[in-house]
């Protein structure tokens, strides 16, 4: 989508200047990767209008490889997003009938998987309309086909589907399809009943996943793969300018480890990593780093260490002596 961010605080209803920017949770993870130095490939349906083609200049002007429909008859999505000293935004959407919610079963059809080793995708192509919905089932059995990786991202738009119900199945069946579910604890509440990131990786593990790793925000993610399971402690982050995108961000991280052939805890590391440089930036994906920043973002590594000794100590019911005193359970 075409995105107006306000220039200035306040609803959005009163602001009077915007600036036009480039927005859609895939469209940033695809951003995030290329930047990382990944070939990436972005597929999409674009209306004939000024914004599909600003859309489409921009993907390009990234580097990405678009694979883009045309539709003449609907036009392109945009959408308002205000201007925030701290947290999140205020957010308002004009993509209902948009040439993106018109992607169908044969417009996946037409998509170039050749060589492909990862396929992301999220809930909300599934929300935004029955032939979406065909869409990317589509696509996952032809990802299928190809022996790819599959990684989801349930990012749910509870607005966007026709009732609770359908969202919760619909989703948890599409996860039930994928390698890696992304979901964070929030989300857990509503898909499945449990905030707790333990439970909710059991459920998805139980339901088909090969790995689950949960988002908990600025306190880290937890991981529950094959190969084991575990907390991982989140950066610290000086101030949080705009909370959007961080998700995406965190997708970033964990497939572009991935792809370079890292363990779990490096890609969980790299997910936190990205995730927190990306909610010190009021962008959707301006922010997302080039390699060169990646490796130079060096937080407060101490405290990320101590927080996880803290959590293990806990866990274990061992009180732990520090600088600062000694920590047990309650402390946390």
């Amino acid at each position: 989508m075409a995105m107006f961010v306000a220039k200035s605080c306040g609803p959005l209803h009163e602001v009077e200047e915007f600036t036009r920017m480039l927005a859609g949770a895939e469209v940033n993870v695809a951003i995030g990767l290329k930047r990382l130095e990944h070939s990436v490939a972005y597929v999409t349906k674009l209306g004939t209008d000024p914004f599909g083609t600003y859309i489409e200049n921009k993907l390009k002007a990234e580097g990405l490889d678009v694979q883009i429909t045309k539709d003449e008859d609907h036009f392109t999505g945009y959408q308002l997003k205000g201007k925030v000293l701290e947290g999140d935004p205020e957010v308002f959407y004009y993509r209902r009938n948009s040439a993106a919610s018109c992607l169908s079963v044969e417009d996946i059809e037409k998509v170039d998987l050749e060589g492909a080793r990862v396929l992301h995708i999220t809930g909300i192509p599934a929300a935004l309309s029955k032939s979406c919905r065909e869409a990317t089932y589509r696509l996952i059995e032809r990802a299928r086909e190809k022996d790819m990786l599959v990684s989801f991202d349930p990012n749910l738009r509870p607005t966007l589907w026709e009732s609770e119900e359908v969202m919760i199945r619909t989703i948890n069946d599409i996860a039930s399809k994928a390698d890696i579910v992304l979901p964070g604890t929030g989300e857990g509440k509503i898909l499945m009943g449990s905030e707790k990131p333990e439970e909710i990786a059991e459920f998805y593990r139980k339901n088909g996943a090969k790995a689950v790793i949960i988002k908990a925000g600025g306190d880290g993610a937890y991981a529950d793969w094959e190969g084991g399971k575990g907390f991982y402690p989140g950066y610290k982050v000086e101030k949080v300018v705009d909370t959007v995108g961080a998700g995406d961000g965190f997708a970033v991280g964990i497939l572009s480890a991935w792809l370079e052939g890292k363990e779990m805890p490096d890609m969980v590391d790299r997910g936190n990593a990205i995730g927190s440089i990306q909610v010190s930036v009021s962008s959707d994906n301006e922010g997302l780093p080039i390699r060169e920043e990646l490796d130079a973002y060096t937080p407060e590594n101490y405290e990320r260490e101590l927080t996880a000794m803290i959590r293990q100590a806990a866990e274990l019911g061992i009180p732990l002596i520090a600088a600062g005193g000694i920590y047990d359970r309650r402390d946390l």
